[in-house]
């Protein structure tokens, strides 16, 4: 059996090998322990002129003198300079992130710097604007997981060589500003591609024979969920002690931050006073943001309900289109015989099915409390590319262990479940409805998985020929050694 490597076909393989220059894009990598250039950005302010000083002459009555350089120019892309120390920086970043360092080069890394800086510059030319409020809340969300990871502002600081709360967020600013323009000049030029089911057919049938991918060992997954019922004497309580919270902040100024660290059960927010900083791209659920945006500052809300329990909202700041609130969550509390209750009924659901009355996807639309998976006989999706099925070994430990004694078709007994993100807990029964082994990519079996390879492939030629055609519509300049390097893309003009 061929080795699941295979599953990277020769075009994904060259793209690959230039994957290290994700951990680049992500801020706690682009930053290092070291002091770091600022990025010339034509959206942030001009760019200067770099000064590099060659040599620096020291007269004195004797005739020795002593060069040092200070740094230098590696390349210019437009409008942006990357400096010799760009590229060190990055190495150094990437080694203490423990990547493997194997397949990379400086002159690897610096061909993708250079790419990065052309998809920025070009997002210009093409009036694709981030806003100074989009940049500055990633920038405020990146600095508040770094608080949480190191335990204080002052630390982060320190371990970022920076003198200044200030001189750290404007440093996030530049490198956000010019990652967000790479990533949605990138975007832009894949939008709109697609593949065709004929195109599919052609690129499946043009991968030879000894190069055919192999897709391991899968599963789909059903599952029927009860969620324990609330009664509405304990939601009405939730509502009430919400109420007393808001009236004693309103009527006695008491500290709507202290009152989230005493009481709040959102555990993302309790130790903050309930703070975060947020956007409407924000990935909140829906109902909270409504609310969160029908603010004034300094208001807060009444309780409202989401998946999570209820909540009020206070709005600290509004900054724009970014928002600095806090919010106290509590979850209503569900008595035991709500659970078993529950636990009940889907045991008698589970006897209606192995008897014959219902099948399982027909239970599942009639009795399953998941909306997202009812209406679809029960059917999981994989979260990573919306699939049926489970690759064995990418799938989550805690659903792994749920399934992997069953028998095809065999439902599982009730299990308890609380949910990681907070919502409420249930009980689900579970079936495996199809396995498939692991074996070389079929047409008619793996019709997505290829599909999606097919796009891929599409996107990756579409890149290539942009990237073509604009390196040679923009000022590119390489120096120095730097022009002997082996690039992907034609940097070096003649």
């Amino acid at each position: 059996m061929k080795q699941l490597r295979k599953m990277n076909l020769k075009f994904m393989i060259n793209r690959n090998k230039l994957v290290y220059i994700v951990a680049f894009f992500i801020v706690f990598t682009g930053l290092s322990a070291q002091e770091m250039d600022s990025i010339p950005d034509t959206q942030i302010e001009p760019p200067e002129p770099v000064k590099v000083a060659d040599s620096v002459i020291k007269k004195k009555p004797v005739t020795n003198f002593k060069k040092i350089k200070l740094d230098g120019i590696s390349a210019v892309v437009g409008d942006y300079l990357i400096l010799d120390s760009d590229i060190e920086k990055t190495l150094i970043d990437l080694r203490s992130q423990g990547a493997a360092m194997d397949d990379i080069t400086q002159c690897g890394l610096l061909g993708k710097l250079m790419e990065d800086r052309l998809y920025a510059h070009q997002a210009v030319q093409d009036s694709i604007l981030i806003s100074d409020d989009e940049v500055n809340a990633t920038s405020d969300r990146q600095m508040q997981q770094l608080v949480q990871q190191v335990g204080s502002m002052q630390k982060v600081l320190q371990f970022y060589n920076k003198e200044s709360v200030e001189a750290f967020r404007e440093e996030l600013f530049t490198i956000n500003k010019l990652r967000m323009l790479s990533e949605k000049m990138q975007q832009k030029i894949v939008s709109e591609i697609e593949v065709t089911p004929e195109e599919v057919r052609q690129f499946f049938n043009k991968i030879p024979e000894d190069e055919k991918p192999v897709f391991g060992a899968e599963l789909e997954i059903s599952q029927i969920v009860k969620i324990p019922e609330i009664p509405e004497e304990e939601k009405q309580k939730t509502i009430n002690k919400l109420n007393e919270i808001k009236a004693d902040c309103e009527d006695n100024d008491a500290s709507f931050s202290v009152k989230a660290i005493l009481y709040s059960q959102d555990p993302g927010s309790k130790s903050k006073g309930g703070f975060y900083s947020m956007t409407r791209e924000t990935p909140f659920v829906k109902e909270f943001k409504d609310v969160a945006f029908s603010l004034r500052q300094g208001e807060i809300s009444d309780p409202f309900e989401t998946t999570f329990g209820y909540h009020i909202i206070y709005i600290e700041k509004i900054r724009g289109q970014e928002l600095d609130l806090r919010h106290i969550l509590i979850q209503p509390e569900i008595p035991q015989s709500s659970i078993e209750k529950a636990k009940v009924e889907l045991d008698s659901i589970r006897k209606q099915i192995i008897e014959g009355k219902y099948t399982f996807a027909e239970a599942a639309k009639n009795f399953s409390d998941e909306k997202e998976t009812k209406n679809d006989g029960g059917l999981l999706r994989n979260p990573i590319n919306f699939d049926s099925r489970f690759e064995l070994t990418k799938m989550d430990p805690s659903l792994y262990n749920q399934v992997r004694n069953l028998k095809d078709n065999e439902v599982s007994q009730p299990t308890f479940e609380k949910d990681p993100n907070g919502g409420p807990p249930k009980y689900k029964i579970l079936m495996v409805s199809n396995r498939y082994d692991e074996h070389e990519a079929d047409f008619a079996i793996d019709y997505i998985k290829i599909q999606e390879l097919a796009l891929r492939d599409k996107q990756f030629k579409a890149i290539k020929e942009w990237l073509n055609d604009h390196i040679e519509d923009t000022y590119v300049s390489v120096n120095g050694d730097n022009r002997d390097c082996e690039f992907a893309n034609k940097w070096v003009k003649e």
